[in-house]
């Protein structure tokens, strides 16, 4: 690999919105950064590039065919779906990424949305702010079930890195913690969760958080049939990947009181269209995908992958995901 490297960044405005330097990137080679980039627009910018880095924008079969520079794929995130590894794996192009930076800010966008379920603090704050608490009869007030998280059960769905660091999080609130992985014998435990299938933990938890990645296999895992398995009292947390959830069976159950609450920071689509039923269903808080983006996680988004990219020039790839 030749010593400079031109490098296009197709959309670097959500890692780096101006807050943060490209300077450890731009010491590998020249870099042209676009805020954002059409999936029709790739071919024609990254036509004399080396190295195109993504964070959301379609890296297609096509496109890589077109590009015949390219030698090195970098994603500026965890997951990789938006690149077609297996193209790129055809075409001896490593394709790389960035695991953990966002373990811990995902770990605390949990218990955000869950700590807003069961304390209400926004709603509350608003209503302060409104006047209502100058206004009142008594010295407090409040709207709704205040839930207390020691002694409940907390499910996490996937249980690696990001689902590990969530366990310790609720054993610190007083939580039992259950886990669901495809490769733990149901019944084993750490010191942190008890290993259970899948049926189980829905069953026995208060609150279900999913961490396992997106597949086929595990695409609408959260549908009617396994809604129907939980708790009318239970919690449904998501900062994994939308898809993991059938939209239109979550919006019903929480329309008709199946089960509690939901706390989303994904959808299927994003930003999502206004018809989504999701974005009125009762008791249903989403955010916009902010669980990773805390300006130190960012940095060292954009840390390791520049590291990614001077083990590439240097002959030895790494984080690679179509190896």
């Amino acid at each position: 690999m030749k010593d400079r490297c031109t490098i296009v960044i197709l959309d670097g405005h959500t890692a780096n919105p101006g807050d943060l330097s490209w300077s450890e990137i731009e010491a590998i080679g020249p870099v042209t950064v676009h805020p954002r980039t059409a999936a029709a627009d790739v071919v024609a910018r990254a036509c004399d590039a080396d190295i195109v880095l993504t964070n959301k924008t379609v890296v297609s079969r096509e496109a890589i065919a077109a590009l015949p520079r390219l030698s090195c794929i970098g994603v500026l995130a965890t997951g990789y779906n938006i690149v077609d590894v297996e193209a790129a794996k055809e075409r001896g192009i490593p394709v790389c990424n960035v695991p953990e930076y966002s373990t811990p800010n995902v770990a605390q966008a949990v218990f955000a949305l869950l700590l807003e379920l069961t304390n209400h603090t926004g709603h509350h704050a608003q209503t302060v702010r409104a006047g209502r608490w100058a206004s009142s009869l008594d010295f407090c007030y409040w709207d709704g079930d205040l839930v207390e998280l020691a002694g409940l059960t907390l499910g996490l769905v996937g249980y690696g890195r990001i689902g590990r660091a969530v366990a310790a999080v609720g054993r610190a609130f007083g939580m039992k913690v259950l886990a669901h992985r495809r490769t733990a014998a149901s019944g084993s435990r750490d010191e942190l969760a008890t290993m259970v299938d899948l049926p189980t933990l829905l069953r026995e938890s208060d609150v279900v958080s999913l961490h396992c990645p997106l597949t086929p296999e595990t695409q609408g895992l959260i549908n009617a049939e396994t809604i129907g398995l939980m708790k009318p009292t239970a919690f449904l947390i998501n900062t994994a990947r939308g898809p993991l959830v059938n939209e239109a069976d979550l919006a019903a159950a929480l329309d008709q009181g199946r089960i509690a609450g939901a706390g989303l920071d994904v959808l299927s689509v994003e930003p999502p269209p206004a018809s989504n039923p999701l974005l009125t269903a009762r008791n249903c808080i989403i955010t916009p995908h902010i669980a990773w983006a805390t300006r130190n996680a960012r940095r060292r988004l954009i840390e390791v992958t520049a590291a990614n990219l001077r083990a590439f020039v240097a002959g030895q790839p790494q984080h690679v995901v179509n190896r």
